[in-house]
């Protein structure tokens, strides 16, 4: 059983403040997946972020732009290891190519999103 505040809290209308943050927090993970092209790691600070604060995002725009986050990086990965694991038929090149332009496309049409206030289509 759920505790009637608790409910209470998820009706109360969210804060310019609170969506301010959500929508700094939002670019700075779309930032960072996309500095994972020169890094390889910050992705994976990305993602951990979209989940740990996913929660909060529940009623906005942005819990769209986390969902969009987490399905670019778990797809990729599946892609990037498939591409690596294709390379012995020489083939990977062309699906880790392919990876890459698909993840560019992802966080530019994410922050292209972002920037006009729209939700993402997940």
């Amino acid at each position: 059983m759920t505790d009637f505040n608790e409910g209470l809290a998820m009706t109360q209308p969210i804060s310019a403040e609170r969506l301010a943050s959500l929508k700094q927090l939002t670019l700075i993970t779309y930032i960072l997946y996309a500095l994972s092209a020169f890094t390889g790691f910050t992705a994976i600070v990305a993602v951990i972020i979209n989940y740990i604060k996913r929660e909060d995002t529940a009623g906005t725009i942005y819990a769209s732009h986390f969902t969009w986050q987490i399905r670019t990086f778990w797809w990729s990965l599946l892609w990037a290891c498939l591409g690596f694991l294709l390379l012995i038929v020489g083939i990977g090149v062309l699906v880790l190519i392919a990876d890459s332009i698909w993840v560019i496309y992802r966080i530019v049409k994410g922050v292209l999103n972002w920037n006009d206030g729209k939700a993402m289509p997940v």
